[in-house]
């Protein structure tokens, strides 16, 4: 079986490649697909040149391929588009396996970064793909800025109120990709994966403190009190849109859902928030 994984020099995507070597696979069963083929050159397997904008290029990746893991693009406003590239080569090859990293409760949640992804699986399921939806809950990595500037800041300040975010590390999102990529039995799941703990900013101001060694505090901000910060920092308009809602949504309650899904695939408790922070410094 020959396994492609889209993306494959990004954080999540290089994870993959070293989680699939590590469950034992055959390095040249896996195809390496990145539009920088240099950078691919240290992950030990083949690689192919794939760019979501240039369908020739996704048609040539898969040549000979069994599987693909689709990670979503990180171009907001693109994403469907590119993603519809990859699911309709990936019907003309013929594919048995096809998993994509989305976003939790993609079809029904009010999450701002939800819609494309909703389209996304659409898609996949119109190709009439054999399908495994992987429903990503936040990387812990993604609060190693809030950390950096908290320890220096001593506040943790955001609009998400009392809402409790499931992240994990993304190291444990790319076990679960491998696992799914490697096992039977999955083909028409969708998981909704989470870390093992929701836990709130209180939390994460907590966490910060543990390893900064000093007070942390989490400071709660309305939508305008954020906007105004964020113009403060340098931010342009969309983008001070764009985090507002997110925060809302995590404030609704978006993230918060976790029921041990990811721990049961992966075979181990996912990362506690600490350590995840901690291997980010």
């Amino acid at each position: 079986m020959t396994i492609l994984v889209t993306g494959a020099t990004g954080q999540l995507g290089r994870l993959v490649v070293q989680s699939l070597l590590e469950r034992g696979a055959d390095p040249q069963s896996i195809v390496a697909g990145a539009r920088d083929t240099a950078k691919a050159a240290d992950l030990g397997v083949r690689v192919a040149h794939l760019d979501y904008t240039d369908p020739r290029s996704i048609a040539a990746a898969l040549d000979g391929v069994d599987s693909v893991l689709l990670i979503s693009g990180s171009e907001v406003g693109q994403r469907v588009p590119q993603h519809r590239a990859v699911i309709d080569a990936a019907k003309d090859a013929g594919v048995s396996k096809f998993v994509y990293t989305s976003a939790p409760k993609a079809t029904t949640s009010d999450l701002v970064l939800a819609p494309e992804h909703k389209a996304t699986e659409e898609a996949i399921a119109e190709a009439g793909l054999p399908a495994v939806i992987l429903r990503n809950n936040w990387y812990t990595e993604n609060y190693a800025a809030d950390l950096a500037r908290a320890a220096d800041t001593g506040v943790v300040a955001a609009g998400a109120g009392d809402g409790r975010v499931a992240s994990a590390s993304r190291k444990d999102f790319a076990d679960a990709a491998a696992a799914v990529l490697l096992e039977d039995g999955h083909i028409g799941q969708i998981y909704e994966l989470g870390g093992d703990v929701a836990w709130t900013y209180d939390d994460l101001a907590a966490a910060i403190a543990e390893i900064s060694g000093r007070e942390v505090e989490y400071r709660r901000l309305t939508p305008d009190e954020q906007a105004e910060a964020l113009r403060a920092a340098g931010l342009d308009e969309g983008t001070v849109g764009f985090v507002v809602a997110l925060d809302a949504g995590i404030a609704g309650g978006a993230l918060a859902d976790t029921d041990g899904t990811l721990a049961r695939l992966i075979g181990r408790p996912t990362t506690p928030l600490v350590d995840g922070l901690r291997a980010t410094v």
